[in-house]
């Protein structure tokens, strides 16, 4: 009889803990990271009564958790590179925005500027419009960096905050490990709802960053990023943000430690949201920002040379249009030398838009290119090349001090040049809108000669036409048909040339003319003079003019100093041209093309992005769907299990009750 009531006990124990742990099932279905738990029952083992063994009932061994470690690993990795791939997108879908902008982004103040450059050739008396249009435009240029640079700072804080929520949650995971590690030591069963909350921060914490755990029993070794341990056993390492040491700017991540904090490579804490701030500021923030840049350098630059090349309305030769600041150079916080270093572009048509990594390692010096991260230059030292290191047209040397083994520079061309882009004419009378020259010919030439307008370049000083310059044509002897003969000028013999080097353009082949020797001439043929250039190779430059027709013999045709400003647009005209003019990449591309190229760039990454987002989005939800069906609370499964469990209390309390009427029918035969 006893038997049989500690047996039925038994059965209401166990129907009881089943109805317990599916009320426990059922009252955290939408609890985040919970999963079902199920009782595990084994019978006790029955004893030989004479006719058979006769069993004790039953027992239950453990309530389990139904997890799949697989799963749930395949999860981690999930949501890290969806993290990394969302954070990424959110960030550059701003940019998308800012540069495709039609109304406010940089496409439409640069088509509006060169049109009031080419209203001005048209009309010499519009140059108010210029300036308008070249004060909106330089605006439009700081606006954009400035949205640029609040974005940076944006990612600054975004940075610190994920490094607190990381550390936020591997505190947590080491207080749960000591936890689980003192509640399993007790009874020697696993604490469950424990457990359930450490995997769960445990995949919090993958939204963030890359995160490797390895199993020490039932204690959690947390890993992040390429293998940096936070977490092992209680022991919790602590991340702090941390200036950059290269870039005041930017905020990164240090590994705090007894000795200091120690800065940690960005490259070292890939994936998740963490990983993806990083990898947009380093890459789509950066290389955006940059080719902002080198636009503006590059039309600033171009519009500059050309503008100083002609006279403004008062007669004087012009100055610069635009204002740039010059490339920027960070020395890193933790160089032991004292060099200051100074970088300064000497070629737009070759440079890129990125930054550049000096290192100095004792015996070389290296430069590498940093948005692609190739090795562009090597020289050896100790000492630096007193002409500088020149890599895609910047230049870099040492303006002071010398370098320690060991030391570090980050150089960045264009990075202030959108900041820093502004109009420094401010008086219309000072726009250069004239040419420097006047050429012109007499009324008693007796041939068909002609004498273009004239250009300058670079090399052109007012000092060549402080005297006239007069071209001389002296016919071949006897006369040949076609007319030919050569040039000279006039301070010179006939027929002996000129009294400077002169370089003669035919047909695309330029030959350079010593002084004193004959210079042949040919119909529309370029000639070149006023400085000779060394080299190399050996130029000449400073002033061209072409002469067509057939001049008679004696025929002068005369370059001076152009005096009469009004009305002359030629210089204009010339400026103009720079919209259409191959400036960039290696005259490849023009401003314009620099912006659609920047544009697509900033597009197609945002569009890529996208789709992978949604992509591992899909993929995520799909390993979730997995786990849920295979860990999750199923509220009509656990409704069945309730009805059961129900079902055996009740069946179990009859039982209690016929033994109750057998021990009152054994005591009433007792009376």
């Amino acid at each position: 009889m006893a038997n049989i009531l500690s047996t039925t006990n038994s059965a209401l124990a166990a129907a009881q803990a089943g109805l317990a742990t599916t009320a426990h099932n059922i009252a955290n279905a939408k609890t985040p990271g919970y999963n079902r738990q199920v009782v595990l029952q084994a019978a006790v083992g029955g004893q030989d009564e004479g006719g058979g063994f006769i069993g004790k009932g039953t027992e239950v061994i453990s309530v389990r958790r139904i997890y799949n470690e697989y799963l749930g690993a395949q999860i981690r990795v999930g949501q890290t590179t969806k993290g990394q791939l969302e954070s990424h997108y959110a960030q550059i879908n701003r940019i998308n925005n800012l540069l495709a902008d039609p109304t406010s982004g940089l496409s439409p103040v640069l088509q509006d500027f060169f049109k009031s450059v080419q209203n001005l050739a048209a009309n010499p008396e519009a140059r108010g419009s210029l300036l308008a249009s070249a004060e909106s435009m330089a605006s439009r240029f700081q606006s954009m960096d400035g949205q640029l640079r609040e974005l940076r700072v944006a990612v600054n804080t975004e940075i610190s905050t994920s490094i607190t929520a990381i550390n936020s949650y591997t505190r947590q995971i080491a207080n749960l490990n000591e936890a689980i590690a003192n509640a399993q030591s007790g009874s020697g069963q696993m604490p469950n709802d424990l457990m359930d909350q450490r995997d769960y921060m445990v995949g919090e914490l993958s939204k963030l960053t890359k995160v490797t755990v390895s199993k020490d029993g039932n204690s959690y070794g947390i890993f992040i990023g390429n293998g940096q341990p936070m977490v092992v056993g209680s022991t919790v390492s602590e991340l702090a943000a941390v200036t950059s040491p290269t870039d005041i700017s930017e905020v990164t991540v240090g590994l705090v430690t007894n000795a200091g904090t120690i800065n940690l490579s960005e490259n070292s804490l890939q994936g998740g949201k963490l990983g993806g701030l990083f990898d947009f500021r380093a890459t789509s923030l950066t290389n955006a920002q940059n080719s902002l840049g080198r636009i503006a350098i590059g039309l600033a630059t171009t519009f500059n040379e050309q503008h100083r090349l002609g006279k403004d309305a008062t007669g004087a030769m012009a100055g610069d249009f635009f204002r740039m600041a010059p490339p920027a150079t960070n020395a890193n916080i933790l160089n032991t030398g004292n060099a200051v270093l100074n970088a300064s572009i000497t070629d737009v048509n070759a440079l890129k838009a990125s930054d550049y990594k000096l290192n100095f390692d004792g015996s070389n010096y290296s430069v590498t290119r940093l948005r692609d991260n190739v090795s562009v230059a090597s020289v050896a030292g100790p000492g630096f090349p007193a002409a500088g290191i020149s890599v895609d047209g910047v230049n870099i040397a040492v303006a002071s001090g010398s370098m320690a083994s060991g030391d570090q520079f980050v150089i960045k061309p264009t990075v202030n040049a959108a900041s820093s882009f502004n109009v420094l004419v401010t008086d219309s009378n000072n726009i250069g809108a004239a040419a420097p020259i006047n050429t012109s010919s007499p009324t008693t030439n007796s041939g068909t000669g002609v004498i273009s307008a004239g250009t300058v370049d670079k090399h052109f000083t007012t000092s060549m036409t402080a005297t006239p310059t007069t071209l001389t044509f002296v016919a071949s002897v006897p006369p040949t048909i076609p007319v030919s003969g050569t040039l000279n000028d006039s301070a010179t013999s006939p027929g002996t040339g000129f009294g400077f080097e002169v370089k003669v353009t035919h047909n695309g082949v330029s030959t350079i003319y010593p002084p004193n020797t004959p210079v042949p001439y040919a119909a529309g043929a370029t000639v070149t003079f006023g400085a000779s250039l060394a080299g190399p190779p050996a130029d000449v430059g400073g002033i061209s003019v072409q002469i067509s027709g057939t001049p008679g013999d004696g025929d002068t045709f005369t370059v001076k100093n152009n005096l009469s400003m009004s009305g002359d647009n030629r210089n204009m005209v010339l400026l103009g041209k720079l919209q259409t003019a191959t400036a960039l990449d290696g005259s490849s591309v023009t401003f314009q093309g620099a912006l659609a190229q920047l544009v697509s760039s900033v597009g197609n990454k945002t569009h890529e992005l996208r789709v992978g987002s949604e992509a591992q989005s899909n993929l995520v939800d799909q390993l979730r769907l997995a786990q849920e069906s295979d860990s999750g609370v199923n509220l009509d499964e656990e409704g069945a299990n309730l009805l059961q469990y129900q079902q055996a209390y009740v069946a179990a309390g009859k039982v209690m009750q016929a033994v109750k009427e057998m021990f009152d029918a054994l005591i009433s035969i007792g009376r």
